[in-house]
């Protein structure tokens, strides 16, 4: 296939990475839904968790930098393959945890195979399709990590609810699909070097990458995260502690917010193509922070459910604009580099968040998590709307 061939939306390359993607993510927010059975195991206080949920993203971000550099030099492939590798030990490694510190241990390494994944797989997947088509195909792939995000915490409330197994045996439960989507990167053959139709010339005259909208547009992305990451770390123990859901129900209702994520992604790529990167993200996420907002006042469970999951859906709504204005904003011959600097300060911020929400919870209790988190994330959309030109 040449360099300049417009590849099909429903083609296998995008299959297999979307399968990884899920695979990537699939184990990454279980321990978020088993804390509050870690607590009660392991007896920890709400700053302990908040440790064991910052320390692996605190070695993601360490690691991204790294992996896209690798990714740019020894290409995508090999990269995706070694993520799921990781993945599988880093299941092993939970299943036989026996203390907190192995716990941490296995997490980090599914958040290291993370690390490995984004910069690697949005930097072919951004190179395989048009700027025209790239929103939809980034769409589809996301449809596969939002999946994975929640698949992780449901299967945990519903493996342990329906079968006599321990939290620990939810992680030896994804061993063999992780193992069966390194076989489905095997086939993969085509890698371009450059965008679709473009030529060394452009990639040569092309803007430095660091541009002030591209700096701008990371602070955004680190503002973001940081609002959303201090919800999405204790999310399990408020509903279970406030809104007095059981431990199954309150990893359903976690996951579920993510599972809507399955039709969001594909459907905000295709609005995205046709209403612009930017306008539709600052559509959608001015719609997700009102839902969380009026999620957080409501004074039912029956009432927080929907809009939490509302909150899901409109976010990951917003996600294909998000990974395709980061394509338009740096050149292809540096796209693994480009992501994992979109993805550094989602793993620093994922890594700050829960401790910073630990020490508002321990002082004022988890409902003050969400005012603090909305003027965050309100500040990251005014940057985003007067600050980045696309």
């Amino acid at each position: 296939m040449g360099r300049d061939e417009k590849l099909s939306i429903l083609s296998y390359s995008l299959f297999a990475v979307t399968l990884a993607h899920m695979l990537t993510h699939v184990l990454q927010r279980v321990h978020i839904a088993l804390f509050p059975i870690i607590r009660e195991e392991y007896r920890l206080s709400l700053r302990e968790l908040g440790l064991i949920a910052s320390i692996p993203p605190l070695i993601q971000a360490f690691l991204t930098l790294p992996m896209g550099f690798l990714a740019d030099r020894f290409g995508s492939k090999r990269m995706i393959l070694l993520n799921l590798s990781i993945a599988a030990l880093g299941s092993l490694l939970a299943w036989r945890s026996m203390n907190p510190w192995m716990l941490v241990a296995a997490v980090s390494l599914i958040y290291m195979n993370s690390a490995i994944y984004h910069p690697a797989a949005y930097s072919l997947v951004s190179k395989l399709f048009s700027p025209r088509d790239r929103p939809k195909a980034l769409g589809i792939q996301g449809a596969g990590g939002t999946l994975g995000l929640s698949l992780g915490p449901i299967s945990a409330g519903l493996l342990m609810a329906l079968l006599p197994i321990t939290w620990r045996g939810v992680y030896l439960f994804w061993l063999i699909p992780i193992l069966v989507g390194i076989i489905s990167i095997l086939p993969i053959r085509y890698e371009p070097k450059l965008d679709v139709g473009e030529e060394l010339e452009e990639v040569e005259k092309a803007s430095s990458m660091l541009s002030l909208s591209f700096i701008l547009f990371l602070l955004f992305v680190s503002l973001r995260t940081m609002g959303g990451q201090m919800i999405a770390s204790f999310i399990t123990l408020y509903l279970v502690d406030v809104r007095r859901l059981s431990q199954a129900v309150s990893s359903i209702v976690y996951g579920a917010s993510s599972l809507v994520g399955i039709f969001a992604a594909p459907l905000g790529g295709f609005l995205a193509s046709r209403f612009g990167e930017k306008r539709w993200l600052l559509l959608t996420l001015s719609g997700a922070y009102i839902s969380i907002a009026l999620a957080a006042a409501a004074p039912t469970p029956l009432i927080f459910t929907p809009l939490y999951i509302l909150y899901g859906f409109l976010t990951t709504l917003g996600m294909p604009a998000n990974s395709s204005i980061i394509a338009r904003l740096s050149p292809s011959s540096h796209r693994g580099l480009a992501y994992s600097l979109l993805f550094l300060p989602v793993s620093v911020m994922g890594a700050l968040s829960p401790t910073l929400a630990s020490l508002i919870a321990e002082v004022y209790g988890l409902p003050a998590i969400f005012p603090l988190s909305l003027i965050i994330s309100a500040l990251g959309l005014a940057i985003l709307k007067f600050g980045v030109e696309v």
